[in-house]
């Protein structure tokens, strides 16, 4: 799957599902810090990525993931 297209899905349930800021949407940006995106937020994201991508998020292979740009980094690595 295309980049671009991985992150058109991950920007838009981010803005439409969990409420984030669209100003808050860049590669940069920290999950925890900068987008404000909590436990309870985590659960919907599995949800929502395995719906989107058909997937499910390990929370093992999330450790490393901290930017929004690694998100997208992550998702393309699992659908290629």
């Amino acid at each position: 799957m295309d980049r671009k297209v991985i992150e058109e899905k991950v920007n838009a349930f981010l803005i439409d599902d969990l409420e984030i800021d669209e100003d808050k949407i860049a590669d940069d940006a920290l999950l925890k810090e900068d987008l404000g995106i909590d436990s309870l937020d985590f659960v919907d994201i599995v949800v929502i990525v395995e719906k989107n991508f058909g997937f499910k998020i390990k929370p093992e292979e999330m450790g490393g993931v901290k930017t929004l740009s690694q998100f997208y980094d992550y998702i393309q690595s699992k659908v290629g």
